[in-house]
């Protein structure tokens, strides 16, 4: 091991590291129990008829199909919201208060999840009535139009959440720190980025992460990052992370994103068609669900997209972490902060195993660990060590 990097890494405190252990391991285990817990809220709807009821309420509400479909979603999105709030609380308020990671009461917490719950049913109504129209016009080949219909909804996403959603749960404001703004747009320039501007994001109103990136498409570029890496981290160690977050939008990440999220989104329908109509065969009729075409079959295309993701995450934490990995090697050399980076990954390692073994970091990480990173900046470090800047 470098010394330097066996440095870094006794740096941490024992008691913190035990503490992070425990935070990411807990996740393990929470992934498990959310995949569980959401597999038997969509059996349950099934199993009791609710999901036929409010199929039968949508078409008594309303005449046509869109406006059936979207008053189907509707419900379902709110009864579902309920349903697992037990498990939302628990994930997303009381265990990050139980490690501090997070910094709202319960009031600012909930009105939160409140508009998350308003963006999925509008956002996501209309486009659960785009994909339904779909799978009446093609009932035969419903999963290849199906498919091309959701990653044009995945790309319309990547498109307007930095405009339209996000500022609906934060503050973006300019920042006005010409000692940290110049740095980062010298830096945004010098790698062919098209920015003019940084924004600043109000995160510490919800947690105490740090963060940033370098999102949009076509003409909605923006370089954000939160005021916790502007409260708790140097200029090195800003230009270190803002160097990898540079680096996804120079590598094309989110084009390559995109097509690895398109192939899976083929596959998983492919896969869906086949399962859906095996188990609509044996029990559609008990679940007075009519068949693919039928809004009350939504949950059963809920359970299936849960078990098809459950399996694949291996794969999906694999295909995450290689881009990772790419853009953390195009911000040491970009930024050419190998320490900041260090140190950066060591504020991460809060909330992050800092030093899982091999088949654990392989198999659930989907960034690289923290002993990795730093291993990384020293690596890069020793072979520069000769460099005039």
């Amino acid at each position: 091991m470098d010394p330097e990097e066996a440095t870094y890494l006794a740096r941490m405190a024992p008691e913190k590291k035990k503490r992070s252990d425990a935070y990411f391991e807990g996740g393990y285990w929470l992934r498990l129990w959310e995949f569980l817990y959401g597999v038997a809220v969509a059996w349950l709807l099934l199993r009791l008829g609710w999901s036929a009821g409010m199929r039968n309420f949508a078409e008594r509400a309303a005449r046509v199909r869109p406006a059936q479909t979207f008053i189907y979603w509707g419900q379902y999105a709110a009864v579902t919201a309920l349903l697992l709030f037990p498990l939302t609380v628990y994930r997303g308020f009381y265990r990050e208060h139980q490690y501090g990671l997070a910094t709202q009461t319960f009031g600012p917490w909930f009105g939160d999840r409140l508009k998350e719950l308003a963006v999925l049913i509008v956002f996501g109504g209309l486009a659960v009535v785009v994909l339904y129209a779909v799978l009446r016009r093609a009932p035969k080949t419903w999963w290849i139009w199906g498919s091309l219909t959701a990653i044009v909804f995945v790309v319309l996403s990547f498109l307007i959440s930095p405009v339209y959603f996000f500022p609906l749960f934060n503050k973006y404001t300019p920042l006005q720190d010409e000692a940290i703004r110049g740095p980062i747009l010298s830096l945004a320039r010098a790698n062919g980025i098209p920015a003019d501007n940084v924004y600043v994001m109000d995160a510490s109103r919800q947690t105490t992460r740090i963060s940033a990136n370098v999102s949009g498409l076509f003409g909605t570029l923006r370089i954000t990052l939160n005021d916790n890496l502007l409260k708790r981290c140097t200029l090195p160690e800003i230009e270190a992370v803002l160097g990898h977050e540079m680096g996804h939008y120079v590598l094309n990440h989110l084009y390559k994103g995109i097509v690895f999220q398109g192939i899976l989104i083929v596959i998983g329908f492919a896969f869906i068609r086949s399962a859906f109509d095996a188990l609509w065969r044996r029990r559609g009729g008990r679940w007075g669900v009519r068949g693919v075409t039928d809004v009350a079959g939504a949950p059963i295309f809920t359970l299936l997209i849960a078990v098809y993701l459950f399996v694949l995450t291996p794969v999906t934490n694999s295909i995450t972490r290689t881009l990772e990995i790419e853009a953390d090697m195009y911000g040491l050399n970009a930024s050419r902060q190998p320490d900041g980076f260090a140190e950066v990954s060591l504020k991460l390692s809060d909330y992050r195993k800092l030093d899982p073994g091999k088949l654990e970091e392989l198999v659930l990480y989907d960034h690289p660990s923290g002993r990795t990173r730093i291993f990384s900046a020293m690596r890069w470090k020793a072979e520069h060590l000769d460099d005039r800047r």
